[in-house]
């Protein structure tokens, strides 16, 4: 059995966070296990309160889980303060994991950051070079990049310098796209533009989590990068396309579409 643990904040709706992360996992055939680093108060119309973790208890939940039942794969989601982040690499670091995979979770989709600057710094310094595959949206590609990203040509840019400033793999989604939905993936070797259709879906609450969750999930399975992150992407297309409409705004996907 595979087995994947997801470090993120929990989502009290179910549609984003630790609860997507595990949604995705099941779907997959795969065994979660979870670290939680906040809880949050929240549903489809936004957050309405966090309660951080204490960075020594998230540390001792990943203790727990390595100690007993080893993860094939890593996904870490919102981590929070520069305490927790600082505590997640050094507890993955001994710990020896493999297959991390990192959503920098920065920017709401209202637009607003979500990290302080020191706890971007340890992000940047500690956590993405341990990485496997790190996944910005636009956003966060040009807060790690410090330019704006306005083309196709910018894309392969900041893939190309964000894959050589961390030494690990970069999927760059181009979810922001009014036009597509193309992801570029980019390591210090290659490009690669895995193409995509805009679905004409308003209920995308998730979406990050779900994919970054999906790819972990793929490479503890043995899959290699590229082959990962296409089946990702196929499901995440297909839980966008089920259209499942729940909640006052911006709703959840549809994690068990391939079951119905």
């Amino acid at each position: 059995m595979v087995k994947v643990l997801t470090i993120a904040g929990s989502d009290s709706s179910g549609g984003a966070g630790i609860q997507a992360d595990l949604k995705t996992i099941a779907a997959h055939g795969v065994y979660g296990m979870s670290v939680i680093t906040a809880l949050t108060a929240q549903n489809t119309l936004g957050v309405q309160g966090i309660c951080a973790v204490d960075g020594a208890f998230v540390a001792r939940q990943i203790d727990c889980v390595f100690e007993d039942i080893r993860p094939d794969a890593v996904k870490i989601g919102m981590a929070g303060s520069a305490e927790t982040i600082t505590a997640i690499a050094d507890r993955l670091q001994y710990h020896k994991a493999e297959h991390i995979v990192v959503d920098p979770v920065m920017v709401a989709t209202s637009g607003s950051r979500l990290l302080e600057k020191e706890a971007l710094d340890v992000l940047i310094t500690r956590l993405l070079p341990m990485a496997e595959l790190v996944t910005p949206n636009i956003p966060e590609a040009e807060i790690l990049w410090g330019q704006s990203i306005r083309s196709h040509a910018d894309m392969e840019q900041a893939g190309r310098a964000l894959a050589k400033s961390y030494g690990c793999a970069v999927l760059l989604k181009g979810g922001h796209d009014p036009a597509a939905a193309d992801d570029l993936l980019c390591t210090e070797e290659n490009m690669i533009w895995i193409k995509g259709k805009r679905i004409d879906n308003p209920n995308t609450h998730g979406t990050g989590c779900t994919l970054s969750s999906a790819v972990a999930c793929n490479l503890g399975k043995g899959m290699t990068l590229e082959e990962s992150v296409r089946a990702a992407k196929i499901y995440l297309t297909g839980a966008l396309r089920a259209m499942l409409d729940l909640g006052h705004g911006s709703g959840p996907l549809d994690h068990g579409w391939q079951h119905r």
